[in-house]
């Protein structure tokens, strides 16, 4: 039980850090802080992010369970999005490139679990 409670904590207190320093941007960007500087710092938490999302995944107890939180598709998501920064940041080209859409769905659903047991 322990285990269950403490995977289900995992993924909503990630998702709560994202909120956090997201919504800490706009203050900072509205007093004439140097926008660069701003979206610098937003790459570097999420680099954190993705370190505490790679250990959560590495600590997530592998019970069976229904549902699981997808880590590897948040993790694809945030490399996304630091790419979308580094790319403004760093500009290497030009020609606007086409936006990859994010997943933004983070419950796995076990396949195995979908099936019935056989009497």
């Amino acid at each position: 039980m322990g285990q269950t409670n403490r995977r289900a904590s995992a993924w909503p207190s990630l998702a709560v850090l994202l909120a956090v320093l997201l919504s800490a941007l706009q203050p900072a960007i509205a007093d004439d802080t140097p926008e660069r500087e701003q979206l610098a710092a937003l790459t570097r938490q999420l680099d954190l992010i993705d370190r505490l999302a790679e250990h959560a995944a590495n600590t997530a107890p592998q019970a069976r369970a229904r549902y699981h939180f997808d880590y590897a598709r948040l993790r694809a998501d945030l490399k996304r999005v630091r790419a979308g920064l580094q790319d403004y940041l760093v500009p290497q080209r030009a020609h606007p490139r086409d936006p990859v859409p994010l997943a933004g769905d983070y419950v796995r659903r076990d396949r195995a679990d979908d099936e019935e047991p056989s009497p």
